[in-house]
């Protein structure tokens, strides 16, 4: 039912010159009693509805509006200009739609409803605005308590438990734990340009040895200078033990080490297995102290630094990882989930489809160096300063890919490709001869033959398998020992 005709309780006193004849106006309580027709002209009071009938007097007519636009009333005009408009019908039978209020024929009757809908639709739009506003003002009201500290919904930091700590295996308990014994080293060369870089090593022992690749301090190594800084801000002078650029390995001391170095686990890298977890720490492009995750994507990949041609490049059985690695990672640890060191950072794919040591960022490609065999090469260089390679005495190609590592015609300098009495030599291999197999892995290339052959130690036994005038055949080979870089 339209709430247009509701508070109109005296019909007689509104004429409706325009209207059709009708019946006596009751008494003026019949209103009250009789019900109103949905379809009944609106009288002016309808402009301002209210719930409770109250009377009107002959000036508020013209004020009289539809329902469809309750919001802005028209101003008052002349009584001849609404003239025409119904009287109420009160108790009266509905009067004939033939004139409307505003002059214009009266639609028909079906309209009624859609005014009915109209009425429904502002009803609706002004319950939304109502709504609206509500929550508006409880949002207002709430917003107001809590700036005036009467109450709040949130949690501050300080209401955590003062006893929380980080289970031992989370990322952020490894990290705290390993990053005192992380440090950034700044290398600079003895040019008087002083140029240089950054890179990362680790506490190796309480003696203040720092174990980090050889690329980080090779331009500091002759005549230039090296300073180690650690977590905590504090700075020290370091000098190089000994470099190995074969296996891209350096070992640095602290000139005035601290008491209470931490030296960081060393793991077992043969135990490492696919999609463990890795957690890499360095000062990528600078940024000291940053820690990446990732797992180990894959093992024993052969990777040579640069172009794997030249006499100084390094090879590695590697350990691949998607942990962010990046320029200045590079001598950092990689660690495991328990926080023990399984690798040294060391080199990353590039997008040119080449191996390096510093390219312009981590596509999800990093490799370490495993920490069995760093821990070897560490060894020795701080016993005696100088690297020792295990070899087979024979000469590869080194460009060939694919079908194996093919002994070349001749060594280098015209020398023969098989050294005499060599373990090679001993062994029955000849020049020719393409090894596809060492141990129980694949042989590719000469790269990946040599980074295998650096996994071992001088005097192990190993089984090599080669191809000759198109047979397979093996041999075992004891690996024989080179001192220093050539």
């Amino acid at each position: 039912m339209s709430t247009e005709n509701e508070g109109t309780p005296d019909p007689a006193e509104q004429a409706a010159p325009s209207a059709p004849p009708t019946p006596p106006v009751p008494p003026k309580d019949a209103p009250q009693e009789a019900p109103q027709p949905a379809s009944a002209p609106q009288p002016a009071s309808a402009a301002q509805p209210t719930p409770a009938p109250q009377p009107v007097s002959q000036a508020d007519e013209p004020t009289t509006v539809q329902a469809p636009v309750p919001a802005a009333p028209p101003a008052p005009e002349p009584p001849a200009a609404v003239a025409p408009a119904p009287a109420p019908a009160g108790g009266w039978p509905p009067p004939p739609p033939a004139v409307p209020a505003w002059g214009t024929p009266h639609p028909p009757v079906p309209e009624a409803p859609r005014r009915r809908t109209g009425g429904l639709v502002a009803a609706v739009l002004v319950a939304s605005l109502v709504a609206g506003g509500i929550g508006g003002g409880i949002g207002y009201w709430a917003a107001e308590r809590g700036d005036n500290g009467f109450s709040s919904t949130t949690v501050s930091s300080g209401q955590a438990p003062a006893s929380f700590k980080r289970d031992p295996g989370t990322v952020a308990a490894v990290a705290a734990k390993a990053l005192p014994s992380v440090v950034t080293i700044q290398a600079k060369s003895g040019a008087q340009e002083g140029e240089g870089g950054t890179g990362t090593g680790f506490v190796y022992d309480q003696e203040g040895h720092i174990v980090t690749n050889n690329h980080v301090v090779a331009s500091a190594a002759d005549g230039g200078t090296l300073s180690v800084t650690f977590s905590d801000g504090k700075t020290y002078d370091a000098e190089v033990v000994g470099r190995a650029e074969g296996y891209d390995v350096a070992v640095l001391k602290l000139k005035d080490a601290p008491k209470g170095l931490t030296p960081l686990p060393l793991g077992d890298s043969d135990k490492v297995a696919v999609g463990d977890s890795t957690i890499a720490i360095g000062a990528p492009f600078g940024l000291s102290n940053t820690v990446t995750t990732g797992i180990v994507s894959a093992k024993n990949r052969p990777v040579a630094s640069g172009d794997g041609s030249g006499g100084s490049n390094s090879y590695m059985s590697a350990l691949q990882t998607d942990a962010s690695i990046n320029p200045g990672n590079s001598g950092g640890p990689l660690l495991d989930a328990s926080g023990a060191v399984i690798g040294i950072n060391s080199a990353i794919q590039s997008t040119s489809g080449g191996f390096g040591q510093s390219q312009a960022g981590s596509i999800g490609l990093g490799f370490a160096i495993p920490v069995n065999q760093a821990k070897n090469v560490a060894q020795q260089l701080i016993r005696t300063g100088k690297p020792v390679y295990p070899v087979i005495g024979a000469t590869v190609n080194m460009n060939e890919k694919g079908q194996g590592a093919t002994i070349a015609s001749q060594g280098t300098g015209g020398t023969a490709s098989v050294t005499p009495d060599g373990p090679a030599a001993k062994a029955g291999l000849k020049a020719g001869d393409v090894i596809t197999g060492f141990d129980d892995h694949q042989i590719d290339s000469g790269p990946t033959l040599i980074s295998e052959i650096w996994t071992h130690k001088p005097g192990d036994s190993v089984k090599i398998t080669y191809e000759r005038d198109g047979k397979t055949a093996t041999a075992t080979v004891v690996l024989g020992e080179r001192t220093g870089d050539s």
